[in-house]
């Protein structure tokens, strides 16, 4: 199982504050795990989670979309942070 984390205006966006995903193939990277999210909640979920300034972190560690996954990940998409 991937556990998902959605935080600040994303969570906001998508009405969803975390999802249990099954871990497969499919889901055994970010960018396909995308995918699931999308499949999950719906297509308009794809432009809010590939944005340009959406950060991704799996486990606590910033990545990228190619960035593979195992079974029991957890796996944050937020917006930077900013100050003023």
């Amino acid at each position: 199982m991937i556990k998902v984390l959605f935080f600040a205006s994303i969570r906001e966006q998508l009405k969803l504050g975390d999802l249990n995903i099954p871990f497969s193939e499919s889901t055994s990277s970010v960018a396909g795990l995308i995918e699931e999210i999308v499949k999950i909640i719906d297509r308009g979920s794809r432009d809010i989670l590939l944005a340009d300034n959406v950060v991704v972190a799996v486990n606590q560690q910033i990545v990228g979309q190619e960035v593979n996954l195992s079974d029991g990940d957890e796996v944050a998409f937020f917006p930077p942070v900013t100050g003023g």
